[in-house]
């Protein structure tokens, strides 16, 4: 596999994103607005004399509002990567690409980069700043600062991270089987799906997201999961078919 034909790829599908305003915006606002929202909930709850929470209850919602840019993870690969294949195939760019003497993988992992690396930064942004508003609105309530810790560290440098791939491949294989962008996107989206069922299962105290063996255990099920679409996108692009089959 020749790196550099990957990396061509993806620059080249850098800037067909950059055009997209839908993806622009996404990337742009949202991982930034949960965090000033988030901030403007518990800076309210803490304000309301009937509500007032305790420094025990902010240490268990906080690591459970940090896992909340996973689910996001999920949620902003999925317009980027599920265009990667059938929206190209749609606007008529992506046989000119499949023509070329660029290997199944070199093509998968371009297109995998593009998808994967803009969320990522967005993600680690948003989540920043998350955590440095959290500080200054719960300092005052737990006599410290919060964040960062060991288990906000493997949330955001390894959980986060392989969620997003979880997601890229994903969609990618989607794309790759889909003949219509909407519902690409629509099957695509159903990844965010376990991820917000395990976000729910941490606001009910049905797991610790706060524990590191528990966050530990969820990368290692999502890294094997990982392996396992890789290879399942491997198997089931078909530059051929998509060339001559799809119309």
């Amino acid at each position: 596999m020749r790196l550099s034909k990957s990396r061509v790829i993806a620059a080249k599908d850098f800037k067909t994103y950059r055009k997209k305003r839908n993806v622009i915006y996404s990337l742009a606002v949202i991982p930034f607005l949960v965090a000033i929202l988030i901030t403007a909930v518990i800076l309210y709850a803490g304000r309301r004399s009937t509500s007032r929470l305790a420094p025990a209850e902010l240490t268990l919602l906080l690591p459970a509002f940090l896992f909340f840019y996973v689910i996001l993870a999920a949620y902003l690969a999925t317009p980027i990567a599920s265009y990667t294949i059938v929206g190209e195939k749609v606007e008529k760019s992506l046989e000119p690409l499949l023509a070329t003497p660029t290997t199944d993988g070199e093509i998968l992992l371009g297109k995998g980069l593009a998808a994967f690396l803009p969320p990522l930064a967005a993600l680690w942004a948003g989540s920043a700043l998350f955590m440095v508003l959290m500080d200054l609105a719960t300092r005052s309530k737990l006599g410290y600062y919060f964040f960062p810790n060991w288990d906000s560290a493997l949330v955001i440098l390894l959980l986060l991270p392989v969620a997003l791939l979880m997601s890229v491949e994903a969609n990618v294989v989607v794309s790759s089987r889909v003949t219509d962008v909407r519902a690409g996107q629509q099957l695509g989206s159903l990844t965010v799906i376990p991820l917000a069922a395990l976000y729910g299962a941490g606001e009910l105290n049905l797991i610790d997201l706060g524990d590191t063996t528990n966050l530990l255990a969820i990368v290692a099920a999502l890294a094997v999961v990982d392996v396992v679409l890789f290879f399942l996108a491997r198997a089931t692009f078909r530059r051929e078919e998509i060339l001559t089959k799809w119309r």
